[in-house]
């Protein structure tokens, strides 16, 4: 096994997760982080390549993880995933749903169904799985500081998208309720609200320098977020530094919400 590079060594040692959305952004750096701190990782994504190359970059490094296709709109599918950790380890510990869209390309149903519909059947068939193992387990979500409040841009109405916005509420509900369900089996479900963050998702908004320097200038920090930032938090969430954390969401936006 590589020597770990992180002072906290090994906070997910003997632990297996299942991280969606896994090929690019924010989902790879969660799965690397996790990877680096011990998991076995299986590497999901609706692209199978990128997928592949993230696990294959975590075994590189000294670690252990398999990768596979996902399409979380497919309620089949996430099960599938699921019982791929399952299969491959015996158990599965943590759950990330991290697959996501957004933009002007994509409609409201497109959008509603990955960021709503399938984070709600990656917390339904994760809570399944987890009480019946009778072990416990964290999910972690993936909203938005646009699950938390509206923005205007410089875009025109609407923000980044209404569907997105509601989308990202939305998951804000769903960790509610699920960490509520999951409480008295010791499953934990808590959600990521990232603030602007610089991965492949942000690509179509900072198309407009008008929009780039917008984000910037109007940051607290005067900075976008890095992927591996959110990867930290995550990487909280799931472990059990976060014992008594449930229910709820972490905002890393660099303050952008409390202006």
């Amino acid at each position: 096994m590589a020597s770990r590079e992180t002072n906290n060594r090994g906070r997910l040692e003997g632990k297996t997760a299942l991280v969606t959305g896994a090929g690019s952004g924010i989902g790879k750096a969660i799965s690397t982080v996790f990877g680096r701190e011990g998991a076995r990782v299986m590497a999901s994504d609706i692209n199978e390549e990128s997928a592949a190359a993230v696990a294959a970059q975590i075994e590189d490094a000294g670690g252990e993880a398999r990768s596979l296709r996902t399409d979380t709109t497919s309620e089949e599918d996430v099960k599938g995933a699921i019982q791929a950790v399952v299969d491959a380890w015996g158990k599965v510990d943590i759950v990330v749903n991290n697959a996501g869209i957004g933009g002007p390309q994509y409609s409201w149903e497109q959008v509603i169904a990955v960021n709503e519909t399938g984070v709600y059947y990656g917390c339904l068939h994760s809570l399944i799985q987890m009480i019946k193992q009778g072990e416990g387990g964290a999910i972690v979500n993936l909203s938005s500081m646009m699950g938390i409040s509206g923005t205007t841009t410089p875009v025109g109405p609407g923000g980044v998208g209404y569907a997105y916005h509601a989308s990202k509420h939305a998951v804000i509900g769903l960790t509610r309720q699920f960490g509520l369900d999951g409480a008295p089996h010791n499953i934990r479900v808590n959600a990521l609200c990232p603030g602007w963050i610089e991965t492949p998702l942000l690509a179509p908004l900072k198309m407009s320098e008008e929009l780039t320097k917008w984000m910037i200038e109007g940051a607290p920090m005067g900075r976008l977020g890095s992927a591996d930032e959110i990867a930290r938090a995550a990487l909280f969430l799931a472990s059990d530094d976060a014992s008594f954390v449930t229910a709820t969401h972490l905002v890393i936006d660099g303050g952008w919400t409390a202006r």
